[in-house]
């Protein structure tokens, strides 16, 4: 089969760009620390799992595996740095024991 130059000069002029593109997910909402462990510890425990084996499994493994995918809270334990999750149980817990 011969193409035309017309097909050929088509196929042509529809190159991709060289620029960079950005792509930003709109429904990405920030989420505080308390939240996403709120949110997460809830999903778990509704999906019949003890919590805070999960989320401690996460923490010190960094495998998200640990955590249901149920609810999005995979997902959403990983919007967070597991540092920054740790440091928010630390604070909790020394406000609670009023350290």
């Amino acid at each position: 089969m011969v193409e035309s130059a017309d097909v050929i000069k088509r196929r042509d002029t529809m190159n991709v760009s060289d620029e960079t593109m950005l792509f930003r997910k709109v429904d990405d909402e920030q989420m505080t620390a308390e939240e996403v462990l709120t949110r997460v510890y809830q999903s778990i425990q509704e999906k019949g799992y003890n919590p805070i084996n999960q989320i401690l499994g996460y923490l010190i493994s960094g495998d998200p595996a640990y955590i249901t995918s149920y609810n999005n809270a995979r997902s959403d334990i990983r919007r967070l740095e597991r540092d920054d999750l740790i440091e928010e149980l630390l604070k909790e817990y020394a406000k609670a024991k009023q350290l």
